[in-house]
């Protein structure tokens, strides 16, 4: 009698986890889903991989697996890093490169400029590209240059990557360089860069700007914010993530900040567990960076050739919904939403192995409480608002 009264208690735990799954699921392929921030683009650029194709255990994305995820809208890093010679004509590259794809897979996907664009793309059940610029040295200080990657279809731009501008200064310089960084902030030249981008309705990514350059941004633009990949510095206390007063600031902007996935944003204890990694693997990595100018390469390279030991330091898939629920507690389901950061960070949390997972974010936060009307907010809602507002 006893066996069978666990065995019905099982079977009954069985089939109620497995309807809540199937729950989620159908609430998450229905809801329009919206990462603001992947970086395949420059892996295809650098390592000349095919997204056409299954890169299963290769990348973090490629066209099959972003329909697997439930991913509707993606917005495509362009990116190069500051010391690149002519940023600007890497920049063309990338987007050719995404011109290129759209044009092989017109049965799947298309580049949307608008939203009217997006809405009649997600009509025909397709994925919708957009473009988002990760730094804006690709500018080279001139605002037709800016002008001139808008009318290519970029939708956001980056103000600064880890590098500042001439006209705008970085997180990672501000922190870094402390008082010895002289002109902080913007300078009228950002401040026209600023005014251009709301005049052309193109969002104003504060994610790696320096709290000089954030608090700048906030009392000259006229248009909602986005943050497309940060999280909560209070959880995890590092330079390329927001204080709490700028959470509130985007709050009260009508902005999002869009959740980073990097274990090293989400986990406060994540950069001691790597550094005893690369301690371990001190020589090899050093020999790594006498070829390569950027460490993420590096990083990439022995994450791949030492997966057990990278596997085990990943963050807590836990910790991304800790990091939402803070910020929704400061500032309001309305202004959260999702910005992987995929193919441009070497450790994803722990569960989120690529973009085929994004659906169980959404069974995370139904476990979490979250109604269906706030998920489907988080899930894209947010983004797609603040795109509409700066297209006004």
């Amino acid at each position: 009698m006893l066996k069978r009264s666990v065995f019905f208690l099982l079977y009954t735990v069985l089939t109620i986890n497995s309807a809540f799954s199937q729950n989620a699921r159908k609430l998450h392929f229905k809801a329009s889903v919206v990462d603001t921030h992947n970086d395949i683009l420059t892996t295809i650029a650098t390592e000349g991989v095919n997204i056409d194709n299954d890169l299963t255990g290769k990348t973090h994305s490629d066209i099959n697996r972003f329909r697997k995820g439930g991913v509707d809208v993606q917005i495509f890093s362009i990116w190069c890093d500051g010391n690149r010679k002519n940023p600007f004509q890497w920049a063309n590259r990338e987007i050719d490169s995404l011109y290129a794809i759209a044009f092989r897979n017109t049965d799947k996907m298309a580049i949307a400029y608008s939203p009217a664009d997006l809405k009649q793309i997600l009509k025909k059940k397709k994925f919708a590209a957009l473009i988002g610029v990760e730094g804006g040295h690709m500018i080279e200080n001139d605002l037709s240059k800016l002008d001139s990657l808008y009318k290519r279809g970029a939708r956001y731009m980056t103000l600064t990557w880890n590098n500042s501008t001439s006209w705008a200064t970085s997180a990672m310089e501000e922190t870094g360089k402390g008082d010895s960084l002289k002109n902080k902030g913007l300078s009228d030249f950002g401040r026209q860069v600023v005014k251009r981008m709301n005049e052309l309705g193109m969002m104003v990514d504060v994610s790696h700007v320096g709290e000089h350059t954030f608090w700048d941004v906030i009392n000259t633009t006229v248009k909602p914010v986005i943050a497309s990949h940060s999280d909560a510095y209070t959880l995890c206390p590092v330079f390329r993530n927001l204080k709490d007063d700028q959470i509130k600031a985007i709050g009260k902007n009508g902005g999002v900040i869009c959740l980073n996935f990097y274990s090293g944003f989400l986990d406060s204890t994540f950069n001691v567990k790597r550094s005893a990694f690369n301690q371990r693997h001190k020589e090899e990595r050093d020999s790594l960076l006498k070829t390569v100018t950027d460490p993420y390469f590096a990083d990439t390279y022995l994450a791949s050739k030492y997966k057990d030991e990278v596997e085990a330091y990943r963050a807590p898939f836990r910790l991304l919904l800790d990091h939402l629920d803070y910020i929704v507690k400061l500032i309001g389901v309305d202004h959260v939403g999702i910005g992987s950061d995929f193919d441009g960070i070497s450790s994803p949390p722990q569960q989120l192995d690529g973009v085929q997972d994004f659906p169980k974010i959404t069974e995370a936060l139904l476990q979490r409480g979250y109604s269906k009307k706030d998920i489907r907010k988080i899930l894209g809602e947010n983004v797609l608002r603040v795109f509409a507002e700066n297209q006004k």
